[in-house]
């Protein structure tokens, strides 16, 4: 058992380990920093698929699927969008969990209803098939911050939600 003081990245490359699960990342926001921060954990290949960098709206239809009404209708910086996008990277990955990350991390792009900190992150588990398992969840938080530290604060929050996740399909 990972000591709690351990890196979220290495108690969640621990717990994905232990199950057996495997992980894919699809990023906008973050640019890459969460598959980054779970690579930094020696032997992660166990477990880490592949991260994919999607930050247009193009490349978030084109690459993970996510649907031309729900970026026009929400916006990429959405629930409905961070689901859309952890859902096509485990399914585009064939991976147990998805992990995604969508918002606005400045100094530029905020709106009164968007501020810049505003980030989504998306949580998608394949449940075995046949058994009604399979769930993908989705988390809103107003980061405070310059752009460094909205994004250090979204990919860390988008692996703790993530081991959140796997801990209560472990309990």
């Amino acid at each position: 058992m990972p000591a709690t003081d351990d890196p979220i990245e290495a108690r969640l490359g621990d717990a994905l380990r232990e199950t057996g699960a495997t992980i894919a990342t699809a990023e906008s926001c973050t640019g890459g920093l969460v598959g980054s921060k779970l690579t930094d954990v020696p032997g992660s290949s166990d477990y880490f698929d592949r991260g994919l960098v999607t930050y247009s709206s193009r490349a978030k239809r084109g690459v993970l699927g996510v649907s031309r009404e729900s970026l026009d209708a929400h916006g990429a910086v959405s629930s409905k969008v961070a689901i859309e996008m952890a859902r096509g990277a485990r399914d585009t990955a064939d991976t147990t969990w998805g992990v995604s990350t969508t918002g606005i991390a400045g100094p530029d792009g905020g709106t009164d209803e968007k501020p810049v900190g505003t980030v989504y992150i998306g949580v998608a588990y394949a449940g075995p098939w046949g058994t009604g398992g399979t769930t993908a969840t989705a988390e809103h938080h107003v980061f405070d911050g310059d752009r460094d530290d909205i994004k250090e604060k979204s990919a860390q929050r988008a692996l703790a939600a993530t081991l959140d996740a796997l801990d209560s399909r472990r309990s």
